[in-house]
């Protein structure tokens, strides 16, 4: 069984902050872990935007607090995201992430897992796992 505390792991190197101030996430399962899939605790700031496009990753995301937007670029769809919504990038979507005015608090899933220490690329996307 693995235990782990969030505000605990917010003070080790699991814990990574984007280098635009845009959010910060707490890495509580990773690769490492060997279940087949990575768990973070991910704060999205007010009135930022971040562009993402996860081509080698699938990422379910939970909002628990806070509101935000997901913009698919391939189309120009707008979700708000508020508390108690879930949204699956199953198609590796391309996607504007928006924090409104209180930012937003999310839960994600991702496969395959991260080792946690990605970084987003130029193209919003993280590096294949085996890179």
């Amino acid at each position: 069984m693995i235990v782990r505390n969030l505000e605990e792991c917010r003070k080790t190197d699991r814990f990574v902050e984007a280098e635009n101030g845009n959010w910060d996430s707490t890495r509580l399962m990773l690769a490492e872990d060997n279940c087949g899939f990575s768990f973070n605790i991910t704060r999205i700031r007010p009135g930022t935007e971040t562009h993402i496009h996860y081509k080698n990753h699938i990422e379910a995301v939970f909002c628990y607090e806070g509101e935000g937007e997901v913009e698919t670029i391939a189309d120009g769809k707008k979700h708000t995201i508020k508390a108690g919504d879930m949204y699956l990038l199953d198609q590796h979507d391309e996607h504007w992430l928006r924090g409104k005015e209180k930012g937003m608090t999310v839960a994600c899933v991702f496969n395959p897992p991260l080792t946690g220490r990605e970084v987003h690329r130029e193209d919003g996307s993280y590096a294949p796992a085996d890179d």
